[in-house]
């Protein structure tokens, strides 16, 4: 799982809502912070806002929905023939809802990330800042990691943690977190694209070197 110099560097960015990490790759793209583009942005909601942000930006958008199709496998199909469309280096998965199949995780390996909300290993799946509130955790955050056929399990490219606080609320903590998420994921794609990352025994080395546990 390495990034290649000679793949091009456009992102597919799917998205099922708000789009607010989408707009974090955009307003670091704008800013020079991370060297790449997005060539497409994909919804599998057509109401989702995060194609309002894609449109404002000037960038394609497509919406490929499942009630379309007779099952995942037909779903996840037309999704790859789109993000072949666009021939790009990476795919984003920012708050994208889809639980994706072994085929389509197989065609993309090692060129597929995902951002979650919790400090992976902890809270794979849903509900995780809700999870971490009832557990009493003092930390919290988010990560960004490679897509396994594993729900949230593959190997972790980066975390970071804040310190829960005595009043926050669910709603409160997800606020949060999304601040870190939007820190995070430009750069997780900009360490990709620059080949720096690489993964050995399931571990995802920077520079070829194993990156301190951060909040666990």
């Amino acid at each position: 799982m390495t990034s290649q110099g000679k793949q091009p560097r456009g992102l597919a960015v799917l998205i099922s809502g708000f789009g607010s990490n989408l707009q974090a790759i955009i307003d670091a793209i704008a800013a020079g912070e991370l060297a790449a583009r997005v060539n497409c942005v994909i919804s599998d909601r057509p109401e989702a806002r995060g194609l309002l942000r894609a449109r404002r930006a000037g960038l394609p958008s497509r919406v490929v929905r499942p009630s379309d199709y007779g099952d995942r496998a037909a779903f996840d199909a037309a999704l790859a023939r789109v993000i072949d469309d666009y021939g790009v280096a990476l795919i984003v998965l920012a708050g994208f809802m889809r639980i994706l199949g072994a085929d389509f995780i197989s065609r993309y390996e090692g060129r597929i990330i995902n951002i979650h909300p919790s400090l992976l290993p902890k809270y794979p799946g849903l509900d995780t800042h809700r999870r971490a509130l009832e557990n009493a955790d003092t930390n919290h955050g988010a990560s960004v990691h490679f897509v396994t056929g594993e729900l949230d399990a593959g190997p972790v490219i980066i975390r970071e943690s804040l310190q829960i606080d005595k009043h926050d609320t669910e709603d409160t903590l997800r606020e949060r977190v999304h601040r870190l998420e939007h820190r995070i994921l430009p750069r997780a794609i900009d360490w990709y694209l620059q080949g720096r990352l690489t993964v050995s025994g399931g571990e995802v080395l920077l520079d070829g070197r194993r990156q301190p546990d951060q909040g666990l």
